[in-house]
């Protein structure tokens, strides 16, 4: 590359090259390179120092290059030609140098996700005339010793300053710069804590500004807007707040062109403005965990400008579903989490067509009731529908077949009864939450041969059979949750075959039999499991170079804040003796195995030892036999981990002190011998109730010493008669007490089977003292500890 002497821009990005850029620096190179970027590569920060050769360059790009430490105080502060520089997604930390100031020609800086330390003043970059767009998340703001008072010079289009808080300082006021500025065209302030009213001045100083993000600080107050009109802002968020009050009937006349509104997870009450229906431009409205009330304006839901509405987690009542007939144009609607009451009635399909723009319906947590709408099946655009926690009542009706197009179902916590629809398998179905009804029946050939599916959760009813040898067929298969049921027979080693599998939970049934040693078989993965389908919306509109390069950065970093479904995918599963909700990137990286409470047999297979990436395994309350397999001590992974209440024998494996992430142990209530493994890092923390209910265990947690009683010395030939006397003595009267003991108890019997009367006495004495042990606090306390395992 010595040669390249015309060479104006090297792209060497996304490569794994490591080391210096020495053959550059000392060539002829160096003298007419004005673009370099070498993102996601292995640099050492000494770069910077030796970089200042290339007197040409204008863009620097060193994106995620493993840059760590403080930044030099030479070499890369002489490059005055700069005018883009990005040294984002690195390690480097500390206060700005002194020399900065020097590049006097630099438009664009991104340094976010570093540890740098900002001063509140922003006094580096007071000097920098040139610079329009400043991105610094995730770094720390700090106040500085003295107190600073110049004007910068700077005129900022953008700025960034998302999760810039510190430990030190639990709430701030706004950076002071800020009141200086007059240019800006984007500002994000998100989750910092800023405390003090709504700083609407933001507004009225900059006119071109189009996008306001304010989300997740301590702003408190009314609302309030200036009464002029600004026809730029395209964009407000100002949710996780803790603003009270109503929300502004301004908001409509000072904003005619907003776009997108966001004022969730603040304190509002109140009724929902009606002006808001009037606005032509409004497509993304979020209103949702506020204190609102009254009824859902109608017009709303029915303008044709708006995309999302989510009114989720208010006081909403009234009836919504004839508007939700009439949505043409709305793709998203959010109602869950309210207090609307009426019965979903059915009308006649042949008079109305169902809006096709609809995607997502989410009517869950209301007091709805009657049965489930027959002409939710003509919404033949339908991707995901949740209706969970209502009191819709009847069968899953036959028209849900017809939800070609739909990937999300939750009908949970209703009372919902019949048998699943056997027509029920959309091509397209991911995710299937059923759980908390009343359905009944084998599964037939419901969910037959889909291929897409990811979750089937059918906790809690009453469905029967045993599960359908097809089950092979749902390939995607990675969550199936059948808990408390009444499926019966074998656990199928078709279940083998679904290489997705990493969550199954198959407790609080009646399956019998051995397990299949073939499930140690399932790699369990840890993989990004299929969920709901998530973007978000790019909050600006490009416009000159400057703010162009630093959008485009804007949109490689940002957080989703705008995700195109608030529909989330959420997997319950007993683990660590308690029961656990999981979702978002945790839902990931979960795995377990829970075949609790059922009527298995046989010796556990030495196979499921290969699951080295199981979190959590249970299989207490069941018959099981044998000895615990030692190949156990590989579950390097597990955190709980459950075989208490079986017929397990033999010693427990030495071999387990080894896992070191366990968390929760039991081996309670089973046949098990010899001495407990001695206490070792983490399995030195359990206590006895992991091993109580096993006679024949000892150790010092079990307060039983495992040695053996010392050998009686021989006894001398000299013993006395006298002691004989006394042992021959002590001999005799426990054989009489003995002889007496069975006398008595057969006089009983004779007494009893022979007198009619007597027996009659005895068997009601014998009646009440069962009824009254029945209602005793020591009956209840051992019905507990038996049985709480599989409540």
């Amino acid at each position: 590359m010595r040669n390249l002497s015309s060479l104006k821009t090297l792209r060497l990005s996304s490569n794994q090259l490591e080391g210096r850029l020495l053959h550059i620096q000392e060539s002829n190179v160096s003298r007419n390179v004005e673009e370099i970027y070498l993102d996601y590569s292995t640099l050492n920060t000494n770069i910077l120092q030796s970089i200042g050769v290339l007197v040409s360059l204008k863009t620097l790009s060193l994106y995620a290059c493993g840059l760590i430490g403080p930044l030099p105080n030479q070499g890369w502060c002489d490059l005055r030609n700069l005018e883009v520089l990005d040294v984002s997604g690195n390690a480097l930390e500390g206060m700005l140098p002194h020399c900065f100031s020097n590049l006097t020609a630099l438009r664009v800086l991104d340094i976010s996700r570093n540890h740098f330390q900002i001063p509140l003043s922003f006094a580096p970059f007071a000097n920098l005339s040139n610079l329009k767009a400043l991105l610094s998340n995730e770094n720390k703001m700090v106040t500085e010793p003295s107190f600073y008072t110049s004007i910068p010079k700077f005129q900022f289009e953008v700025i960034s300053l998302s999760k810039c808080i510190t430990s030190q300082q639990l709430s701030r006021k706004l950076p002071t710069f800020l009141y200086y500025q007059y240019d800006l065209r984007y500002v994000d302030l998100s989750h910092n804590n800023f405390s003090g009213t709504v700083p609407s001045w933001l507004l009225e100083n900059n006119t071109k500004l189009e996008d306001l993000i304010l989300k997740g600080n301590s702003f408190t107050g009314p609302l309030s807007f200036s009464s002029a009109l600004i026809s730029n802002v395209s964009s407000i968020d100002i949710s996780e707040n803790k603003i009270q009050g109503q929300i502004p009937t301004s908001t409509c006349s000072t904003f005619p062109h907003l776009s997108r509104l966001f004022l969730s997870k603040n304190a509002f009450e109140g009724n929902i403005p009606l002006c808001l229906s009037g606005m032509k431009d409004l497509s993304i409205l979020d209103l949702s965990n506020n204190q609102l009330y009254g009824k859902v304006p109608e017009e709303l839901i029915t303008k044709g400008s708006l995309t999302i509405l989510r009114l989720s987690n208010n006081n909403f009542s009234g009836n919504v579903v004839p508007a939700i007939l009439k949505a043409n144009g709305l793709q998203n609607l959010y109602l869950d989490g309210n207090k609307f009451s009426r019965e979903v009635t059915n009308v006649d399909v042949s008079t109305f067509e169902f809006p096709n723009s609809l995607s997502d319906i989410d009517l869950s947590n209301n007091q709805l009731h009657g049965k489930l709408p027959r002409w939710i099946g003509n919404a033949s655009f339908l991707l995901r529908l949740a209706l969970s926690n209502n009191g819709f009542e009847g069968s899953i009706p036959m028209e849900f077949c017809n939800l070609n197009w739909l990937e999300f179902l939750d009908l949970s916590q209703n009372n919902l009864s019949g048998s699943i629809p056997s027509c029920f398998n959309p091509p397209n179905v991911k995710h299937v939450h059923l759980h908390g009804n009343r359905l009944r029946g084998p599964l037939s050939l419901a969910f037959y041969n889909s291929s897409s599916l990811v979750t089937v959760d059918l906790r809690g009813n009453n469905l029967t059979g045993s599960i359908p040898k097809w089950i092979d067929t749902l390939s995607s298969l990675s969550v199936l949750l059948l808990k408390d049921n009444h499926f019966h027979g074998k656990v199928p080693i078709q279940l083998c075959k679904l290489y997705s599998l990493s969550i199954i939970d198959l407790s609080q049934n009646m399956f019998s039999g051995p397990i299949p040693s073939c499930l140690g078989n399932l790699s369990l993965p840890m993989k990004e499991k299929e969920s709901l389908a998530t973007g978000f919306y790019l909050p600006f509109t490009e416009k000159d170079e400057s703010t162009s390069i630093a959008m485009r950065k804007l949109e490689r970093d940002i957080n989703p804040y705008y995700p195109d479904s608030y529909l989330e995918e959420v997997i319950e599963f007993t683990t660590k003796s308690g029961f656990y909700s999981y979702e978002g990137n945790i839902l990931a990286y979960m795995t377990g195995i829970d075949l609790s409470c059922n009527n298995l047999t046989g010796h556990i297979p030495p196979e499921l030892g290969n699951l080295s990436e199981i979190y959590s395994l249970n299989l207490s309350h069941n018959k099981l036999m044998g000895v615990i397999p030692s190949s156990f001590s590989k579950l390097h992974q597990i955190e709980s981990f459950d075989l208490s209440y079986n017929n397990l024998s033999g010693e427990i494996p030495n071999q387990l002190v080894e896992l070191n992430s366990l968390e929760v142990f039991s081996v309670a209530h089973n046949n098990l011998s010899g001495s407990i493994p001695e206490p070792k890092a983490q399995y030195g923390t359990f206590i006895e109730s992991s091993y109580e209910g096993n006679p024949f265990l000892c150790g010092t947690i079990l307060h039983k010493s495992c040695s053996k009683p010392d050998a009686p010395s021989t006894r001398s030939n000299s013993l006395d008669d006298e002691g004989e006397d006394s042992l021959l003595d002590t001999y005799v009267f426990c054989v009489s007490f003995l002889v007496s003991y069975i006398v008595v108890v057969l006089t009983i019997f004779v007494v009893l089977y022979i007198n009619p009367y007597w027996r009659s006495v005895w068997f009601s004495f014998i009646g009440k003292c069962i009824t009254t042990c029945r209602y005793s606090t020591m009956a209840n306390f051992l019905a507990y500890h038996i049985f709480r395992q599989c409540d």
